[in-house]
This record gives C-alpha cells, sequence and structure tokens, in this order.
C-alpha cells in the first residue's frame, strides 16, 4: 500500500519517503527516529518541547527555510530553540505527501552539497607525490 494523500502523515511515512533517496539511512538523534545521509542529519522527530507535537525537524538552508514559512505558516515554522539551526519545522498534521517529498528532497540537497562539492574538488585537484 502507498502513501496516500488523505493518509494522517507520521513519521513512519517519512521514514519511507527518505529512504528512496541515494545514500539515506535510518538512525537516531537524541535517541529518537532519525534519517541520515553518510551519519549527517536529515530529518528527525522534532523533540525539543518547544516544538508542537507530531513535528518534523529538517535540515534546510536559512534561505529556503524563510520561504517555506513565508508561503506556508500553517505547515511550516519555527521556535527559538531552532532559530541558529538550519532547520524548518513541518506540521505532519499539515503537510501535504508531495510537499514532504520535495522538503526532503532540498534537505537531501542541502546536507549533501558540502561532501559533494568536496568530492569534486578533491578529483580535481592535482595529487602530490
Amino acid at each position: 500500500m502507498g502513501i496516500s494523500d488523505k493518509l494522517k502523515m507520521t513519521f513512519e511515512n517519512v521514514r519511507k519517503l527518505g529512504l528512496v533517496l541515494p545514500g539515506v539511512e535510518e538512525g537516531t538523534t537524541y535517541r529518537s527516529p532519525a534519517l541520515k545521509v553518510r551519519g549527517k542529519l536529515l530529518a528527525c522527530v522534532a523533540i525539543h518541547r518547544s516544538a508542537e507535537p507530531n513535528s518534523l525537524a529538517v535540515r534546510i538552508a536559512f534561505d529556503d527555510r524563510a520561504a517555506l514559512i513565508a508561503a506556508d505558516p500553517d505547515t511550516y515554522y519555527l521556535t527559538d530553540h531552532y532559530v541558529g539551526y538550519p532547520v524548518v519545522l513541518a506540521r505532519l498534521s499539515r503537510i501535504h505527501v508531495d510537499a514532504l517529498k520535495d522538503l526532503l528532497g532540498m534537505s537531501w540537497r542541502f546536507v549533501t552539497a558540502k561532501s559533494r562539492s568536496r568530492i569534486g574538488k578533491r578529483s580535481s585537484q592535482p595529487r602530490s607525490r
């Protein structure tokens, strides 16, 4: 059975969508379920007491976070605790499955961008002997 638009969104749904992305694996962060890429956090259950219940914390660029919150504040939000981190909080009760797929893809690109650029730089630099 696939993930339906009308299905109540849970971390299990997030997990299924996230594991489709290259290199994504299950893990934990602060003893809560998380998705990671090469050990780096992609998304996790938002466990800080300032987050609303049934919220997802997703790593994305600060500019993308601001744009998401401005475009859909009923779905995306931020608390003081998360202001200094490149993270957006998403209300799983409000997010549409397509928006969640896009959000996880945005996070994957953000999290893997540095390692992809390092790999490119490493392979383009001459080796010292």
